[in-house]
């Protein structure tokens, strides 16, 4: 049995993603895969690779040929270079930036709360204001009777 790595195409129309799959190569493109060992998503930036190293080198071991197009992603992600023994396996995949989710919501939260406080503190200031104007107002007209 000849096998491939290949893409399956998933997502909508102009809006591909792909899995990374190994499939017979007589089935059809979209067809019924032996087993998924990665995605890959074209349309971010960058783009997302995730395959699954370890089956990927059993795969190729064991003889499965990847089309050019998964060739080229398995170069950037260093795999090929690993299963060939090159220099590079560390690969040159470049991850996107994770953003803290968590500590930007904490941060938000904070900085509303100060805010609040600040608020508070004016309003507080204004009322003890106001009541020493009103204060002073009731002793002047007392002084002027």
């Amino acid at each position: 049995m000849a096998v491939k790595i290949r893409l399956k195409r998933m997502g909508k129309i102009r809006a591909p993603h792909y899995r990374v799959v190994v499939v017979d190569s007589r089935k059809k493109r979209d067809g019924r895969v032996i087993e998924e060992i990665g995605k890959y998503h074209p349309t971010e930036n960058p783009s997302l690779i995730e395959i699954d190293s370890d089956r990927v080198q059993y795969w190729l071991s064991v003889g499965a040929q990847p089309t050019e197009p998964v060739l080229a992603q398995l170069k950037v992600t260093g795999d090929w270079q690993k299963f060939k023994g090159l220099p590079g396996a560390e690969g040159r995949l470049k991850v996107k930036e994770s953003v803290d989710v968590e500590g930007a919501r904490k941060a938000a939260v904070e900085s509303v709360q100060n805010e609040a406080e600040k608020r508070r503190a004016a309003a507080a200031e204004a009322k003890i204001a106001a009541e020493a104007a009103a204060a002073e107002a009731v002793e002047e007209s007392a002084e002027e009777a």
